[in-house]
């Protein structure tokens, strides 16, 4: 099945990608690598903000995990000038969760990212990953992830 479908299937339309909000850029190219820069729990509706743990459930916390990694899908379309199938492998993932002192789940939350991964490429979307609580995210949102991608 070819990407495009297993993401209508899904039932996923890719966002525009995310502009940059200060001094960088969303990806870069180096080799056959891609990087990607953090995606944020953002979407048309306004994302999830907050603190996991405290008023973020760590199931929304997962939902806000899975909108980064389709903010991270459309930052791969526009590095790929819309041809996901020439991702040949997603690399790492770092993920980051603005969590409460006590909050410990932080793997389960990025979880929702690398489901999501796995969904749509199959083999090629199993990845390294680190996951990480952090005191403050930027703007308030609960999430964010960027990801190393390999492509052809």
């Amino acid at each position: 099945m070819s990407i495009a479908a297993r993401l209508t299937e899904l039932g996923i339309s890719l966002p525009e990608p995310a502009k940059a909000v200060a001094n960088y850029v969303p990806f870069v190219r180096s080799g056959d690598l891609v990087h990607i820069s953090g995606q944020l729990s953002n979407d048309a509706a306004g994302g999830v903000k907050g603190t996991v743990g405290a008023d973020v459930s760590p199931e929304r916390a997962q939902e806000a995990a899975r909108m980064c990694g389709v903010n991270l899908l459309a930052q791969m379309s526009a590095a790929l000038d819309g041809d996901l199938e020439r991702v040949v492998r997603v690399v790492k993932l770092g993920g980051f969760v603005q969590a409460a002192g006590d909050f410990e789940a932080i793997p389960a939350v990025i979880n929702g990212c690398s489901d999501l991964m796995v969904e749509v490429f199959g083999d090629k979307g199993r990845h390294a990953r680190s996951a990480v609580g952090v005191y403050r995210l930027p703007l308030g949102f609960a999430v964010e992830i960027d990801a190393i991608v390999e492509v052809k």
